[in-house]
């Protein structure tokens, strides 16, 4: 159910851009990004790296439409969009504090976040969205430089892409757990 709640400025900003213009599109998912973030500081969470930079992309693509240049394409405002999250997965990678880490440690108990290979799964599964990201931004590319291409495959391989991060990241994490052993009754104990 949370990562619903994460990801949902960029569902609606998804969504939005079929029913909408860009600019409120952008604008709406700005507005659900900064109330997510200000769900998580409600309930004591820290402020996290996709939240408020998600938020902060798509209030600046927004003033760019409004300010610069607003017959900018919905392919080339999709594109910003997926630029700016792979900007934001990059960074956090570079900082040596990929975005998932956040949610992780707010998640699983102190014992499995200070286990050896915790960091680097969370690099994986950061690292699995940035790729995501590439791949939109290629597909939203296609879109731009060869317009003959139906509509719907720019969504189909934003929707596969997507997904498979998604699924990527579910599964991961207990595919680590069964490759080291936590599952076996008193595993967890013997890693201590």
């Amino acid at each position: 159910m949370a990562i619903l709640l994460i990801l949902s400025p960029f569902g609606a900003f998804t969504l939005l851009m079929l029913l909408t213009s860009a600019a409120v599109s952008v604008f709406a998912a700005a507005a659900i990004g900064l109330a997510v973030v200000a769900l998580d500081v409600a309930r004591g969470r820290s402020l996290k790296i996709l939240g408020a930079g998600s938020a902060v992309a798509f209030a600046a693509i927004g003033g760019y439409l409004l300010f610069i240049d607003p017959s900018l394409s919905s392919s080339a405002v999709k594109l910003a969009v997926d630029g700016a999250v792979l900007l934001i997965a990059l960074g956090s990678m570079l900082m040596r504090y990929p975005f998932t880490l956040q949610y992780a440690l707010e998640e699983v108990p102190v014992e499995t976040a200070a286990m050896p290979g915790f960091l680097r799964a969370n690099y994986a599964i950061t690292g699995a969205w940035a790729s995501a990201a590439v791949l939109m931004m290629a597909g939203n590319l296609l879109m731009i430089y060869v317009p003959g291409l139906p509509f719907w495959t720019g969504l189909a391989i934003a929707f596969a892409a997507r997904n498979s991060a998604l699924y990527f990241t579910r599964w991961y994490p207990e595919y680590r757990k069964t490759k080291d052993g936590l599952h076996q009754p008193g595993a967890l104990a013997e890693t201590r």
